[in-house]
């Protein structure tokens, strides 16, 4: 029994260690800020979140990135939360691009964002498969502590290696 417990406190440890490492306990900075104008090249999605196609999607804006087929970082666009909608996701997934006048690939088409709107923006710096629940959780607790209303449309990208950016606008 005592073998056991010290095998479980050891594995615990070691995930402890890794939970650390990959920027877990790293809290986000939450602020209200301006958004800027975005362009976004992509493809378009709608469906379940657990659909593979969606995986796909973005396997193929890495690959974008990757090629050098365009310049940028990426980045997606949700139009609802799934969690309010049954699992079914409306998105835009790709690359966010320096400017409109990019050649696009193949399949690709060009979204842009205007700037101007108050938004609640995240950053944190952590391991991409960890970033996106952290950022969003901030978000939402940030808002509900602010009293503020969010609109149902999501932007996130991740500018570099470990690091992911989400804005939400603020309801007027």
């Amino acid at each position: 029994m005592k073998k056991l417990f010290y095998i479980m406190a050891g594995l615990g440890i070691i995930l402890l260690v890794l939970y650390t490492y990959l920027g877990g306990f790293t809290a986000p900075d939450v602020k209200v800020a301006t958004s800027e104008t975005m362009y976004v090249a992509g493809q378009a999605y709608t469906g379940s979140v657990e659909d593979e196609q969606m995986g796909k999607l973005f396997m193929r804006a890495a690959e974008v990135l990757d090629k050098k087929e365009l310049e940028g970082t990426l980045g997606n666009i949700y139009y609802n939360d799934p969690d309010k909608s049954g699992d079914s996701i409306r998105a835009f997934i790709g690359v966010i691009i320096p400017d409109s006048a990019a050649k696009l690939p193949a399949g690709y088409e060009l979204r842009t964002l205007p700037g101007g709107r108050k938004v609640v923006r995240a950053e944190a710096e952590g391991n991409i498969s960890l970033l996106p629940r952290k950022l969003y959780k901030a978000i939402y607790d940030y808002a509900e502590e602010e009293k503020l209303k969010l609109e149902d449309f999501y932007v996130e990208w991740f500018p570099a290696q470990d690091r992911g950016i989400v804005e939400v606008p603020i309801k007027q």
